[in-house]
């Protein structure tokens, strides 16, 4: 379709740059600082602040030509990781932190206006769930080979040249979009707002529709037990399990695995309702941790890791399909927007709620906790519309 291939081409290269980026980074603070706290301070500046930010500049472009606010904004990424790579052999972190932050802005803000765009494409064909799958599954599949593909280069080329390659990619992608223009769709033209207008609109649009602001709250309060468990998953395999560092790693290839099952079986469920596929797949992960909680043995936590990871590689999909199929065209980018930067937000809480639960009496409570936490997130979607009835399938 018209649109499509370079929009989910811009979207997975998107996520493959922002985990290969994230990786190299953390790799070139820890090496120049030997800090923890600097790499905190990397993630903070570079996924946690930008998320508070991203929302209010995505109002401000969504009514913008998207053949132009795009590309910019993948130039601009371009230019913040050449300023990284610069950085690389004159290190400074307070530049480092400001670059970073820079490009998680882009990042999110690209997403949002990127899921605006595609909701714009697939919507009046039809075609919104096959294109979101296919996404899915691209997504899937980078978020696995950009850390991958981080450690390789940096082990045989150094910080400096994964960097380059990053901003580079981001470039090409700004090409593609630009050779693109005419294949892509322009916002719906309504009434000129200023920017804080525009922001508030947005944000009563999503607080008084009557599914939308359920949705991403209840998917943000999903998220934040979801990423409970993730700072403490060393510590349970290899105390709690009395497992090795090979064990662990089986630990989180088994997840792996189940997102790749999980984004076929959205592919193929055509004929299931959005309401059950978000149901269903938030309590596929919820029930995954509580095998995990209780598990003996390795064996028996890696099934649960597939359990969770193959709900983790619906849910995410069938959440932001549900909220592209309730909401109006000019807000698209709006409310996409800002589930794409609750998820990036949200997750610092977890880590620190995981990491203190742990600390105080085990894994197994962050985890029970964690499978607790999302039951009663599928208890309340479930007494309460969050997919309206008009656009159930």
């Amino acid at each position: 379709m018209r649109g499509f291939p370079a929009l989910a081409t811009s979207y997975a290269i998107n996520e493959l740059g922002d985990n290969l980026g994230v990786v190299a980074l953390a790799i070139l603070v820890l090496d120049r600082t030997g800090s923890a706290l600097a790499v905190t301070a990397l993630f903070v500046a570079g996924k946690f602040v930008p998320a508070f930010v991203a929302p209010a500049l995505t109002a401000g472009l969504d009514h913008q030509r998207v053949s132009r606010v795009l590309p910019a904004l993948y130039a601009l990424e371009a230019g913040a990781f050449a300023g990284l790579a610069a950085l690389a052999d004159s290190f400074w972190l307070p530049a480092v932190l400001l670059f970073a932050f820079a490009d998680g802005l882009m990042a999110l803000t690209a997403r949002g206006l990127s899921r605006g765009a595609i909701a714009a494409v697939l919507t009046p064909a039809g075609a919104l769930r096959e294109g979101n799958a296919l996404i899915n599954v691209a997504f899937a599949v980078m978020s696995a080979a950009g850390p991958v593909l981080a450690g390789l280069i940096v082990h045989e080329w150094g910080v400096a040249t994964a960097l380059w390659l990053d901003a580079a990619s981001f470039m090409a992608v700004a090409v593609l979009l630009l050779a693109s223009a005419r294949s892509l769709p322009e916002p719906e033209q309504g009434p000129r707002e200023r920017w804080r207008a525009r922001v508030r609109d947005g944000l009563e649009y999503v607080r008084d529709h009557p599914t939308v602001g359920r949705l991403i709250v209840g998917q943000s309060v999903a998220i934040l037990f979801f990423t409970l468990i993730i700072p403490i998953e060393v510590v349970y395999a290899k105390e709690t399990l009395n497992s090795t560092s090979l064990g662990f790693g089986v630990l989180i290839a088994a997840w792996g695995a189940g997102i790749v099952l999980g984004s076929a079986l959205f592919a193929r469920a055509r004929g299931r309702s959005m309401r059950t596929l978000v149901l269903v797949s938030t309590a596929a992960i919820g029930a995954g941790y509580a095998v995990m909680a209780g598990a003996p043995t390795l064996l028996v936590a890696c099934l649960g890791s597939v359990l969770g990871g193959t709900g983790n590689g619906v849910q995410w999909v069938a959440v932001m399909t549900a909220l592209q199929e309730a909401v109006e065209d000019r807000y698209q980018a709006r409310a996409a927007g800002l589930l794409e930067s609750a998820a990036a937000a949200v997750p610092g809480v977890g880590y620190i709620v995981g990491g203190v639960l742990t600390a105080a009496v085990s894994p197994r409570l962050a985890y029970a906790v964690s499978a607790v936490g999302v039951a009663v997130v599928v208890v309340l979607w479930a007494r309460r519309p969050i997919v309206p009835d008009r656009v159930s399938v």
